[in-house]
């Protein structure tokens, strides 16, 4: 790569090695992981616009958490402001990085283009030097340390290119006559590659052309030992055939004299099989009969044949395919392919990936292979056409991931193996694998464990193997952990599980298995790890933090990390990230039984309370850094335990986010329990966690854990919490444009809060009351309610309040033709806000102040005021409140005559109040962009939006479709040249 000087400041950026980018020679910071992640997916689109689904999936697969798209626009956000606006760009929702020439990758792929237009011509040095080049630019490995299931799959393919590029560069080295000084290479890469026959084949050469053929042979024979031992196996026609031409000593073998340009090279011969278990046992019929289909699909006169292998996890399916594989490898001497499709995992392989890599293997340059999924399937079955290989596709999700990976021509065949039964692939063979006979158990058991041990004990051993329910995989754990116990007994493991056999008997069938090697995983634990699991268990949250689960625990961090460590050693829980862990479904299900029988009553509540004190302490002190002078924490309830203390506003902010489904399903798990200790915690927690429901990302289990709140306070007749729950409840219907139903809680709030005297639902309730007012345009009740709210924060001294009270007044005010004091309490507001050093508050004082300076013809002011609010709500992730900055935005270039700018605005804002805000918040969205487009000539979609628009505001029986009506009634707007 170009240095930073030649580069003369330019941006050049790596993926060959860690994600990194330079301006010039300066290092620019990339970020998090995650945001390296984005980087990295940007990076290797080519400068093709990514859509925000596709780096979601990127990013985190399938099944990304609910603040993943929030996070991917915030890391989007990072990146633009590190990068420039001209590097990173959205695009339709999308984002696009210009990379330009900086891209290693780039670098690399015309390195490699050159060498083969070189090697073309005869030119040999130059093609070897490209390669050089483009090996030259890798820094370890690929994306490094990034997460996700797209970095995973690119770093697998770009080892694989880099190997490849490694094999072609010794290859033009041989035929350029520098043998001797490959061997030093070529040794080093079979030795990181050991079941890789290509570079011994090379290997094999280099030393016979240096005159070293006692060596050559030697490699061979290491090599057929190797395989025989790992894989069970003989090794490839190819190396087969070098072998005796080395015995022979062929004069072919010494290199050319003069390299040929024209001369075609032989096609390339993947062997891509995994190794084979060793102790492979018993599926004798299974053996037979695949390898029999797939053997005569090779055979002269045969057609395609494909075979599919289904059957539950841990069942063996992937081991009989590699076995049969490589039993049937030498009838299909072009070739192997292999790939683990993933179909377990959030995100299965893709069918154009996994093309690309087999095309690859096959000899097809990355500047020939195309980029739709159909050109690169009729690519591939061309490239088969006239060969035999065998196609092992491993873990497949369903049909659909398949058919564009099988092979289209007789004398191939495809084996597939997956957890579904895929009775809807045409003219496959469908085999359906069940657990191990008695007789294949225990002899797979007795492979491992050793002959002898198990003589002596073998009705032990048949007890064990009953036990794990003769699945394969429990087997293979039983007996592993006995085989490195060497002072344990068959019968004393026998007696462990046994002990145990009662909770087996309870299992159902199709769940014996599984449940088995649970309970062998549970029988092994000492009793603290046994405790950590089946108290975690009891959290009801997706997943759960180390902090968190140290507070479950009642243990330091380290002490708790150190257990949650072993217990993932062992399988019994998962690392979801680092320092998070979770439980599979029925693992959790599993160790709260264990709780419910192990654990009392007291110790389970203990721990469930503990976690949201924690939860509780941890919230108020990402509330106080975010709404500096609220005295809301002033009211809430004494937490018994410390939360974690965050050193600036955004590290309170990330922890709020990610521990959103956590957090809001521990106030749902209090709210169930309905005690008044928990439930008091419970709303606090709510009111402390406010960020989450304002944002809009976290608005339905904000509401679920709230009504849950207010239904069981009601019940338990504990009317401060109920209270404060509906004030929440009211709050958040608002949000969603639920004014009605909004109003009705804010009111009974209100009346909780008089009864008892409750300072938050007596200033909170009324500033509610007055927003709902004047979204039904009764202005003047607005402004008696939000006078109500002000007067109560003044008593209650919270300034934080007064200034929120102040903004929402201002408002009505506008409307009440009261434009100089509308700006007047806006200004009061911003400047509390200020002062208090207000979090993503600050932004709506701006927000405010904008508004009144637009109704007071102060257009300028007001772009200018919205302008600073809109960075304040992106890094607080309120989405809701972006929107509806953009939705101003858009008023105030509307009323300016900047119409194109206004429908580029009120699109942006639609964009994002479509996921949150409401109908009535979009309608108005859509009124405004409706009025743009009519300015810019555009009156039938114009038309369409206020239709739409007047069809939500009917729906809510809002006043604002009469202003709708009026511009569908009215003539078309006149068409501006745009």
């Amino acid at each position: 790569m170009a240095s930073g000087k030649d580069q003369g400041g330019a941006l050049r950026f790596a993926v060959l090695g860690p994600v990194r980018a330079w301006r010039g020679a300066e290092p620019i910071s990339a970020g998090s992981p995650q945001q390296k992640a984005l980087l990295g997916a940007l990076l290797l689109r080519g400068g093709r616009t990514a859509t925000a689904q596709e780096l979601l999936d990127a990013v985190w697969g399938e099944d990304p958490p609910p603040t993943a798209l929030a996070a991917l626009r915030s890391y989007a956000f990072r990146l633009r402001k590190a990068l420039g606006a001209e590097a990173l760009a959205t695009v339709d929702g999308g984002y696009v990085l210009h990379a330009g020439d900086g891209l290693d990758l780039l670098l690399a792929e015309r390195h490699q283009a050159a060498a083969e237009k070189a090697r073309a011509a005869g030119d040999l040095a130059t093609a070897r030097e490209e390669l050089r080049g483009a090996l030259a630019l890798f820094d370890g490995e690929p994306l490094a340390g990034l997460p996700g299931p797209y970095a995973e799959t690119q770093r697998t393919r770009l080892l694989e290119w880099r190997l490849q590029l490694t094999e072609t560069c010794l290859d033009l080295d041989l035929q350029a006559g520098c043998h001797a000084e490959a061997v030093s290479e070529l040794t080093v890469l079979s030795a990181e590659h050991p079941l890789r026959e290509r570079p011994r084949a090379l290997l094999m050469l280099a030393l016979y052309r240096s005159g070293r053929q006692a060596e050559a042979l030697g490699v061979y024979a290491d090599t057929r030992r190797l395989l025989g031992d790992e894989l069970g196996v003989d090794p490839g026609a190819e190396l087969a055939e070098l072998h005796q031409r080395v015995l022979e000593a062929d004069p072919s073998l010494l290199p050319p004299p003069v390299p040929q340009a024209e001369a075609v090279t032989e096609p390339v011969r993947p062997a891509q099989l995994p190794a084979t278990v060793a102790d492979f046992t018993g599926r004798v019929a299974f053996v037979r009969e695949l390898g029999e289909r797939l053997a005569a699909s090779s055979a002269e006169g045969g057609v395609m044949s494909v075979s599919a292998v289904a059957g539950i996890g841990g069942v063996g399916k992937t081991t009989l395919a590699v076995h049969v594989a490589h039993a049937v490898a030498g009838t299909f001497p072009d070739g192997q392919l292999y790939v683990d499709l993933q179909g377990t995992a959030a995100r299965p392989a893709e069918p154009e990936t996994v093309l690309a890599s087999f095309l690859r293997s096959l000899g097809v340059t990355d500047s020939a292979i195309p980029e739709s999924l159909a050109d690169r399937a009729a690519l591939y079955r061309s490239t088969l056409a006239g060969r035999r290989i065998l196609t092992l596709l491993d873990n497949a999700h369903d049909a659909a991931q398949v058919r564009h990976l099988l092979p289209g021509t007789p004398g191939c065949a495809a084996l597939i193996t997956s957890r579904t039964r895929m009775v809807d692939l045409a003219g496959a063979h469908l085999v359906d694998l069940d657990v191990m006979s008695p007789e294949e158990a225990l002899l797979l058991f007795t492979r491992i464990v050793g002959e002898e041990r198990v003589a002596a004990e073998r009705q032990a051993a048949l007890d064990v193997v009953a036990a794990c329910g003769f699945l394969p995989l429990a087997i293979r754990i039983a007996a592993s952990r006995l085989a490195t116990r060497r002072t344990w007994t068959v019968s004393f493991l026998a007696r462990k599980l046994s002990d145990e056999r009662r909770r087996l008997d309870e299992l159902k069938a199709g769940d014996l298995a599984v449940k088995a090697t649970f309970e062998l995983g549970y029988g092994q634990l000492t009793a603290q790890q046994a405790r950590a699991f089946r108290l975690l268990a009891l959290a009801d949250g997706p997943d759960i933090s180390l902090e968190a689960a140290a507070a479950v625990l009642d243990l330091d961090v380290y002490d708790a990390e150190e257990l949650l460590e072993t217990l993932v050693d062992i399988s019994l829980i998962e690392s979801a990230a680092p320092a998070r862990y979770r439980y599979h479904d029925l693992v959790r299900l599993y160790a709260r039984d264990c709780a419910e029988r192990h654990e009392g009553d007291d110790a389970r509540c203990a721990a469930v309370s503990r976690l949201l004190d924690f939860y509780l302490a941890s919230a108020m002190c990402a509330y106080e850094l975010e709404n500096p002078g609220d005295r809301v924490l002033d009211h809430l309830s004494p937490v018994g335990r410390r939360g974690l203390a965050f050193a600036s506003r955004e590290e309170g902010l990330d922890w709020l986010y990610s521990e959103a489904p956590s957090l809001l399903a521990a106030v749902r798990q209090a709210a169930a329990d309905g005690c008044e200790g928990p439930m008091r915690r419970a709303a606090d927690l709510l009111f402390t966690a406010q960020d989450l429901m304002e944002s809009g990302i976290y608005a339905r289990q904000y509401e679920q854990a709230t009504r849950a709140v207010v239904a069981t306070a009601d019940a338990c007749g504990e009317p401060l919490v109920e209270g404060r729950a509906r004030v929440l409840l009211g709050h958040l219907l608002g949000v969603t444009g639920q004014f009605a139903e909004a109003d009705q809680e804010a009111e009974r709030a209100l009346l909780l809060g008089l009864a008892t005297k409750d300072p938050l639902s007596c200033t909170y309730a009324p500033i509610l009351r007055g927003m709902f007012a004047a979204y039904g345009q009764r202005f003047d009740a607005a402004a008696a309610h939000y006078r109500q709210g002000l007067d109560a924060y003044r008593g209650d001294r919270n300034r934080h309040g007064e200034a929120a009270a102040l903004s929402n007044l201002s408002r009505v005010q506008n409307e009440l033709g009261e434009v100089e004091e509308a700006v007047l309490a806006a200004e009061q507001a911003l400047a509390i806000y200020r002062e208090l050093g207000a979090g993503f508050r600050l932004g709506n004082g701006y927000y405010a102040l904008a508004i009144a300076l637009t109704a007071a013809d102060r257009n300028e002011e007001a772009y200018a005021c919205l302008t600073e609010a809109l960075p304040i709500f992106r890094d607080a992730r309120q989405q809701l409140w972006e929107g509806m900055t953009l939705f101003r935005m858009a008023e105030v270039q509307l009323a300016s005559g900047g119409h194109r700018q206004a429908a580029s605005l009120a699109e942006q804002s639609l964009n994002l109040l479509r996921e949150t805000g409401g109908a009535w918040r979009r309608a108005h969205a859509l009124t405004v962009l409706g009025k743009s487009l009519a300015g810019i000539g555009q009156p039938d979609r114009a038309r369409a939006c206020w239709r739409d628009a007047l069809s939500e505001f009917t729906a809510l029986g809002s006043p604002d479709a009469e202003t709708v009506r009026r511009l569908l009634g009215g003539p078309a707007a006149p068409a501006v040249a745009v």
